[in-house]
Order: C-alpha cells, then sequence, then structure tokens
C-alpha cells in the first residue's frame, strides 16, 4: 500500500482559516529544536517557540505541504522565518485557546489497543433445521 501524504498541512490550511474567520489571531506552537527550523533564537524558550502567523503580523505567508516560510519583525527586525512541516506542534486561536495539536511525524506508530475479548456468558446464534 503506498503510503499517503501528511494530513498536518491541510488540517493546519483549514485552522488557520477557521481562526481567522471567526475574527481570531492564528498561533502555531513550533518545536525549535527540529532541523532545518529559522526562527529568531532569542525568543525560544524551553525549545518551543510560538509564531503569530495572522495576515497582519506577517508578510508573504506561505504554509505549503512541506513548510510555514514569512517574513515578520521581531523587535522591530525583520526576520525570515522557516518552519519545516514536521516541526509544527499545533496551531489555536490566541483569544480562546481553541485548536488543534499535532502528533509527533515519523518514528513509531502510536501502540495500538489490545482487542477486546467477547464477553463469556454472550448469547449465540445458531441455524436450526
Amino acid at each position: 500500500m503506498e503510503q499517503l501524504p501528511s494530513a498536518k498541512p491541510y488540517l493546519l490550511r483549514g485552522m488557520v482559516q477557521w481562526i481567522e474567520d471567526n475574527g481570531f489571531t492564528p498561533q502555531v506552537l513550533v518545536d525549535a529544536t527540529q532541523a532545518g527550523v529559522l526562527v529568531p533564537p532569542e525568543h525560544v524558550q524551553a525549545g518551543k517557540i510560538v509564531l503569530n502567523i495572522s495576515v497582519q503580523a506577517t508578510h508573504r505567508l506561505e504554509i505549503t505541504n512541506d513548510q510555514v516560510s514569512f517574513s515578520a519583525r521581531f523587535g522591530g527586525v525583520a526576520r525570515d522565518i522557516w518552519v519545516p512541516m514536521p516541526a509544527v506542534l499545533a496551531v489555536y486561536a490566541r483569544e480562546n485557546g481553541q485548536g488543534m495539536t499535532f502528533p509527533p511525524e515519523g518514528g513509531a506508530p502510536p501502540p495500538q489497543p489490545e482487542p477486546e475479548a467477547p464477553p463469556p456468558d454472550r448469547p449465540r446464534l445458531r441455524v436450526i433445521k
């Protein structure tokens, strides 16, 4: 079976649109320790950074299937931001916290629950001729 592409970029774009359509400010939580992340290191705390990705706060915002990129001002200084899609941990509205988190990509799949055994005293149907 062919591996399907990640649903994360589609969900991210949809959530950003939903947040903006409701008059809120979309923010993303980013794992700044992942390879390829380009963010202002002075704003990273505990390996993570929250980025405002609203239309008003960004210039040339692009959310592709591979990355989130834009230019923004941090302390009055214009900076280019580049976040590979696997580094995006969550998207939410700044005003009320509504949004979604994303499971980590790659690595081992999450453990599957054990199938439940049928109850021992369960009635069974049989064919009678």
